[in-house]
């Protein structure tokens, strides 16, 4: 059965927001990689460049989306597509936590501003 329980979630740590991983190949997934997303009040984003599209669906909390120059803020039910190649970063500037469920393909790779090139351990 495919059904992954709240705590079979593998939790990861980085820059300021947690990341309960429960599709990805680590966990027998051959395509798709999800988690859950918090933010935590007043974090301000990291911005930086996706290889694989990414999907967003805000579950709780108001967040601040730049994409590739422009601003929107998300409310709870909306949901973001972040194409290849788009410079992309999340601020939570709320004093509350914000959620969200991400989807993405296996093997995302984001580059940072100062050309760094990161493979989170939640899609590998």
């Amino acid at each position: 059965m495919g059904i992954r329980r709240e705590g079979d979630a593998v939790v990861h740590r980085l820059h300021g927001s947690v990341f309960h991983s429960y599709v990805s190949p680590a966990a027998g997934s051959e395509e798709l990689c999800a988690w859950r997303l918090e933010i935590a009040g007043g974090t301000a984003g990291v911005p930086h460049r996706v290889g694989k599209e990414e999907v967003f669906l805000l579950l709780s909390g108001q967040i601040r989306v730049h994409l590739d120059g422009a601003v929107e803020e998300m409310t709870p039910g909306d949901v973001l597509r972040v194409p290849v190649g788009a410079e992309f970063g999340v601020d939570n500037a709320s004093d509350e936590p914000a959620t969200a469920w991400v989807t993405t393909s296996v093997g995302l790779e984001a580059t940072l501003a100062d050309g760094s090139v990161i493979s989170p351990p939640w899609v590998r």
